[in-house]
C-alpha cells in the first residue's frame, strides 16, 4: 500500500465501542496510522474540523444526531470519501445515504476486513482524482454554463451555482460530453465507480437536483434531457 495512502486521516464514528475499537484495530493492521474515534455526532464534527480527516466512516444511528447529519455539514466543505454503516438495509436507506454525498453504504453486519478494502479502494480514486487535477485553469464551456475544474465551480450566466460533490461530478461529466447520450450504467461507473445495481433511484434524485438549481423550468427542462429508454444528455446550443 502507498506510504501517503497509509498516512490518511481517517475518522471512525460509531456509538458502539466494541464495534469501533474492533475498525479501529483492522484498520491498524491493515496499515492505516493515523485513526480518530467518536461516539457521537459533536466529538465527530469537531475532530474534523480540528483534524481534516482524508476519509470518514459514519453509522447512521448516533446518539445525538444521525450520521446523515454529519456528512451534510462535511459536505459544506470537503469533497473527502464518505461511508455509510448502518443496520438499515433498505434500498431507500441507501439510496438517501449516497443522495446525500455518501461514497458507499454498508450494511450491518459487516467484515471489518471488507470494510478496511473498501477505504482502500476510495482512498486510492481520492489520490488519483487529486493527481489528475490541471496544474493550470482550466474551463469548460457549455453556454450557459462555465465549469472550472480548478475552483470546482459551476456558474451559469456568471451566476456561480451551489451544487453538492455528486451533483457537481454528474454535470461535469454531462459538459465534458455535451449533446451526447449518457447512459445510467455510465454514470454509475464515471460518478460512483460501481456497477448499475440498486442506483436507479439514485440517479434519478440526482437529475431532478440538477435540473432544479439548473433549469428555468425544471419540469419542463431545456438542457438536462431524459431520453427515454437510453439515458439522459446535456443538450446544447453551439454557436
Amino acid at each position: 500500500m502507498d506510504e501517503n495512502i497509509k498516512n490518511s486521516k481517517i475518522l471512525v464514528v460509531d456509538d458502539e465501542i466494541e464495534l469501533l475499537n474492533l475498525l479501529k484495530m483492522v484498520l491498524v493492521k491493515e496499515g492505516f496510522k493515523n485513526i480518530y474515534t467518536a461516539q457521537d455526532g459533536r466529538d465527530a464534527i469537531d475532530i474534523f474540523k480540528n483534524n481534516s480527516p482524508d476519509l470518514a466512516i459514519l453509522d447512521v444511528m448516533l446518539p445525538d444526531m444521525e450520521g446523515y447529519d454529519i456528512c451534510k455539514i462535511i459536505r459544506k466543505t470537503s469533497n473527502i470519501p464518505v461511508l455509510f454503516l448502518s443496520a438499515k438495509g433498505e434500498e431507500l436507506d441507501r439510496v438517501m445515504g449516497l443522495a446525500i454525498g455518501a461514497d458507499d453504504y454498508i450494511t450491518k453486519p459487516f467484515s471489518p476486513k471488507e470494510v478496511a478494502l473498501r477505504v482502500k479502494i476510495q482512498l486510492t480514486k481520492s489520490a488519483m482524482i487529486n493527481n489528475n487535477k490541471p496544474n493550470e485553469k482550466e474551463k469548460i464551456i457549455a453556454t450557459p454554463f462555465e465549469i472550472d475544474e480548478e475552483k470546482i465551480e459551476v456558474r451559469k450566466n456568471g451566476t456561480i451555482i451551489d451544487l453538492k460533490p455528486k451533483e457537481y461530478k454528474m454535470f461535469l461529466y454531462m459538459a465534458k460530453h455535451k449533446n451526447q447520450i449518457i447512459s445510467k450504467e455510465r454514470f454509475c461507473d464515471e460518478v460512483w465507480g460501481e456497477d448499475f445495481f440498486g442506483f436507479d433511484n439514485t440517479i434519478m434524485v440526482h437529475i431532478r437536483k440538477l435540473r432544479e438549481k439548473l433549469e428555468e423550468n425544471p419540469s419542463k427542462p431545456k438542457y438536462i434531457l431524459n431520453v427515454k429508454g437510453l439515458g439522459y444528455k446535456l443538450q446544447i446550443k453551439d454557436n
